[in-house]
């Protein structure tokens, strides 16, 4: 499908910063981020054009500038200005060009509007490069610069001073016992002492608090010691997405040092992929050693329990296929976690033409689901999957993502797709056996 692109791409600032004082910004976090990984990256990319067959936002539009290379340019072009072994004489011969604020501008709809972090190219890529990451450290000078979509500047401002983007800590005891009145299960809130630390995304803080109230049904059900705390019950990290990275170490220093503190052993994150990807995998930078608790996926949580037996459940027998998230999956290792859980609850899977490792991502991860710009090419991309699952002619359709669900269901909505999809966490809670 063929899709003409803006040629003049919408961009937001935030901030009073002059134009100079924007561009010193970003390329000043840039040069920052040129480590030793970084930089053989840098010199490693031989243009094969193998990564745009990887990419969702490519393969949808036939688009050249969403090659994931593509993606790269500005932090190429500053890396060779400034950071290379030849940047001084890159420099004096004026070889490439220094990028300017407009440059900038134009480059948040490639970096925040139709990238997902989803690590799909970095696979492809027969270099090695790790291209999300890379993505990732760029929106750092980004968000740095006061040029990230407004959207998520004000998820960022709520997070900031509420230590979530859906409610103030204070609100929470009141949230917790409503969703427990509603679905009659108890969720215990600001426990001195627990054994597990419980954590959420926000949409399980406003209109999906069955997952909070899931969660709870499996951990009373085995008899755990655990709490939910005003101190740290976001996870989902809107720094890890936008590149803040001084709310980033906020937010999951909030988790970490809350768990400390009522002697939790383990933090258990919702299904959330980000918020995976930020405490399980990067947590422990801030600290400079290994955690003081086990940070663990929901997926995890809920393979151990059916290995070890801790639960049983009953047998749904239809068929069913899986999305699998990419932080959880391709970029956190749980493909056969989530599998496991599938076959305990008896489901005959059938696998998208595309799954595992070499998923296609949903297309709303890395804060596109929440960038409302990026909603028509979201809603293009999600085509792909669509096709995949009506394919397979299962009748359920799974993931264990919250956020690939919500992306999901949006699709399905704009579509007008008849196809329900479901949470592994919620099927799991709903087929216990008592």
């Amino acid at each position: 499908m063929q899709v003409t692109s803006n040629p003049s791409p919408a961009f937001d600032q935030q901030g009073e910063q002059s134009d100079a004082a924007r561009v010193d910004a970003a390329l000043h976090s840039f040069v920052s981020e040129f480590g030793v990984t970084a930089a053989l990256h840098m010199e490693s990319c031989v243009r094969c054009g193998l990564c745009a067959q990887a990419c969702h936002f490519y393969v949808t539009t036939g688009d050249a500038k969403y090659t994931p290379i593509r993606k790269l340019e500005l932090f190429r072009r500053t890396y060779l200005h400034e950071a290379s072994p030849f940047a001084p004489l890159v420099r004096a011969l004026g070889l490439v060009k220094k990028p300017g604020l407009a440059d900038l501008q134009q480059w948040q709809e490639l970096i925040y509007d139709s990238c997902t972090m989803c690590g799909r190219c970095t696979l492809a890529c027969p270099m090695g490069i790790d291209i999300a990451e890379l993505v990732k450290e760029a929106r750092h000078g980004m968000f740095k610069a006061g040029l990230v979509p407004d959207r998520l500047a004000l998820m960022d401002r709520a997070a900031r001073q509420w230590g979530s983007t859906a409610t103030p800590g204070e609100d929470l005891p009141d949230i917790l016992a409503e969703a427990g009145t509603a679905h009659g299960v108890a969720i215990p809130c600001d426990l001195a002492r627990a054994d597990i630390l419980v954590t959420a995304a926000p949409a399980e803080l406003g209109e999906n608090t069955k997952a909070l109230a899931d969660a709870a049904k499996i951990l009373n059900h085995i008899g755990a010691t655990w709490t939910m705390h005003q101190g740290g019950f976001d996870a989902s990290n809107i720094g890890f997405n936008n590149g803040d990275l001084e709310l980033q170490e906020k937010l999951t220093r909030a988790l970490i040092d809350t768990a400390v503190k009522i002697g939790a052993s383990t933090v258990l994150l919702p299904e959330c992929g980000h918020a995976y990807g930020a405490a399980r995998w990067e947590a422990a930078k801030w600290y400079g050693q290994a955690l003081p608790v086990r940070v663990i996926h929901m997926t995890e949580f809920l393979d151990e329990l059916v290995t070890t037996q801790r639960i049983r459940l009953r047998k749904v027998g239809d068929t069913a296929t899986f999305h699998d998230p990419c932080q959880i999956v391709r970029r956190g290792g749980l493909e056969a976690a989530a599998r496991r859980v599938l076959a305990a609850l008896g489901v005959d899977l059938i696998e998208l033409q595309d799954h595992g490792l070499m998923a296609y991502c949903c297309g709303g991860g890395g804060g596109v689901v929440s960038n409302q710009r990026a909603a028509p090419m979201r809603q293009k991309v999600f085509e792909i999957k669509r096709q995949q699952v009506d394919a397979t002619g299962a009748k359920r359709f799974i993931t264990s993502c919250g956020q690939c669900l919500i992306t999901l269901e949006m699709g399905a909505k704009n579509a007008h797709w008849d196809k329900k999809t479901e949470s592994l966490l919620a099927l799991v809670a709903d087929n216990l056996v008592e």
